[in-house]
């Protein structure tokens, strides 16, 4: 590693520790020509996850435009930002897990769905209606009316398993 402050290329590691996310490892180093002390990272070089458009077009994936599109949906609504985060973090995790280069935006949408039905129905309805790019008001409600057919279905099992518990 070189010296940033003299640039000599001998240096030796003080201290190593993981820093907060326990995905980096900090390091402590001194320089052995100058003896000045310096700090840093280093990190699992991942490989590129590629988006792959409803045109075609490739692009890298960008976790900033995904909590840009979250922020939007849930607009005046009382999520905090952690939460959104966390959506995306978990997103990008599962993406670089189970695909092992490109992922279709559909999917990427389908599993942001997937997160705000259980987060804020909403948040959901906002961020489906441009995800899904609805061609009118009527597929818009069909949209609408699915959703609150499996919410309704999700209740009554579990008022059955309620029930049932209680016997």
């Amino acid at each position: 590693m070189k010296c940033p402050f003299c640039n000599e290329t001998d240096t030796r590691v003080l201290d190593s520790r993981a820093a907060r996310d326990a995905a980096t490892v900090r390091r402590r180093r001194q320089c052995t020509a100058c003896s000045d002390r310096f700090t840093t990272m280093e990190k699992i070089e991942e490989e590129p996850l590629v988006v792959i458009k409803r045109d075609g077009r490739r692009e890298l994936f960008d976790a900033s435009k995904i909590l840009k599109g979250l922020l939007l949906a849930g607009r005046k609504r009382n999520i905090p930002l952690a939460r959104w985060e966390e959506v995306v973090e978990n997103l990008e995790q599962e993406l670089r897990s189970n695909y092992i280069r490109e992922v279709p935006t559909d999917r990427i949408g389908d599993l942001i769905l997937a997160c705000l039905r259980d987060i804020d129905e909403v948040a959901y309805v906002r961020f489906a209606s441009v995800f899904r790019q609805f061609p009118d008001v009527e597929a818009f409600m069909i949209a609408l009316e699915t959703m609150l057919s499996e919410k309704k279905a999700a209740a009554s099992s579990r008022t059955g398993r309620a029930h049932s518990e209680l016997k």
